[in-house]
This record gives C-alpha cells, structure tokens and sequence, in this order.
C-alpha cells in the first residue's frame, strides 16, 4: 500500500493521541472530516493500523522493580536457546527479551516486586535444566527514555 503525506501525517498523529476526535484530526491534516476518516479506516483495513489502546502506568498499580540482566548460556545450539526462550515466554515478570551478538545470548527485563524477588527467580532459573552459564544484573535506578512503541520510525513522517 502506498502511503502518502496525509496518510503519514494520520499515523504520526494517531501513534501519539488516539483519542483525538475525527474532527480535530482532520483539521490537524488539513482535510476535512469525510475524506479524512475514509482514510483512517482505509489505514486500519490495510492493518497498518492494528489498534488503539491507553499506555497503563504500572507503578501507579503496583510497586516493580526492574532489573535488566545479560545472560549467557552453557550451550549454544538450537535446542539449548528454544529451551530458554521456552522459560521467558512463560515468565510473567519477564518484559523484554532480545537475543544479541557480542559475548552475552540474551538481554532480558525483569519487573519484579523487589531485588529479592528478582533473585528469587534468577535462583530458581540456576537450579533448573534451562542452561545459564553465567549472568549479570543491572539495578535500575531510574528510567532517563523511555520511547513510545506506538510512533513511527525515523524518516516516515
């Protein structure tokens, strides 16, 4: 699908408030409500846009903790790195996962009720057939970005 200005002037707006009133946003683009809607729902058709929701603060609901951690694995084959990717995916507190180059496997987020917890987990992970090598923590002791997964990437609008 073709996009144009419009189109990535709607995404851009919408990534930042989906709230905004059909009206509002179509003064925002410079179109009026009617042309700018069919948009809106041509965009969401194509799947572009997925959905809305509200970004949920969870500290206001309860206390966290987060804690990234570099893990590294005993073996690295194939049924070694399913079996870990297996434990984070049914790990609640486990948030973020990406698998890096660069001497560690895994870079993981951990949000959990305290240090304690957290190590709690990591203990638990060591004493299980998952494979870790070796890890490292890093206490988080305060966020300085925190970037919207929502907008659009560099160079599209």
């Amino acid at each position: 699908m073709k996009l144009d200005r419009y189109d990535l002037k709607i995404l851009e707006i919408l990534s930042r408030d989906g709230r905004i009133t059909k009206s509002r946003l179509a003064e925002a683009i410079s179109l009026s409500v009617s042309p700018c809607w069919e948009r809106v729902r041509r965009l969401e058709k194509a799947g572009i846009i997925e959905g809305y929701s509200a970004r949920i603060n969870p500290d206001a609901l309860v206390r966290r903790t987060p804690v990234w951690v570099q893990i590294e694995l005993k073996q690295h084959n194939a049924a070694s790195f399913a079996r870990f990717e297996a434990l984070v995916h049914e790990t609640p507190e486990v948030t973020e996962c990406v698998a890096v180059g660069g001497g560690v496997d895994y870079l993981i987020k951990v949000e959990s009720g305290s240090v304690d917890a957290y190590q709690r987990l990591i203990d638990e992970w060591l004493i299980s057939d998952v494979g870790i090598e070796r890890y490292f923590t890093y206490i988080v002791t305060k966020t300085v970005k925190q970037k919207s997964p929502h907008l659009l990437p560099e160079g599209l609008a």
